[in-house]
């Protein structure tokens, strides 16, 4: 395959099989450009994943914030359920299925995923990261 059509046609193929796990709209273009992003970081990249993005999920990190080692410490160990701050501060399901609004303002999802991942792993989420993240939300 020509080099110049596999980006354009990895993102067209992504946003298909996406939209059948409902993203729409906005979702879509914050996912493809973490595609995009993904694929400039690493060529083999072949596509997100729900399955790294449970794992990234309830995975404890030790380079953040001690009170908050992993996702789960505030967001709990349903992503369909509220979730709380360590300061007592109720959040709303991180699950699509549980919250459909969720993730489709790009400003707020890049807000939350810069403060949440630098707080739980002590460093910006990597573009597939996000991707397997939104993937794996989408299922829930």
């Amino acid at each position: 395959m020509h080099p110049n059509l596999t980006l354009p046609l990895l993102t067209a193929v992504l946003s298909l099989s996406l939209s059948s796990t409902s993203f729409a709209g906005p979702r879509d273009e914050l996912l493809a450009q973490y595609a995009s992003a993904a694929k400039a970081a690493d060529p083999a990249f072949a596509g997100f994943s729900a399955v790294r993005g449970k794992a990234l999920y309830l995975q404890t990190f030790t380079g953040g914030k001690p009170d908050t080692p992993s996702c789960t410490s505030c967001h709990g160990n349903d992503s369909r359920a509220r979730g709380q701050t360590r300061t007592g501060k109720s959040i709303e399901p991180v699950a699509l299925s549980a919250s459909p609004t969720r993730y489709a303002d790009p400003a707020k999802v890049e807000k939350w995923f810069k403060r949440n991942c630098t707080e739980v792993m002590g460093r910006e989420c990597s573009p597939r990261e996000k991707g397997d993240w939104l993937s794996f939300m989408a299922g829930q």
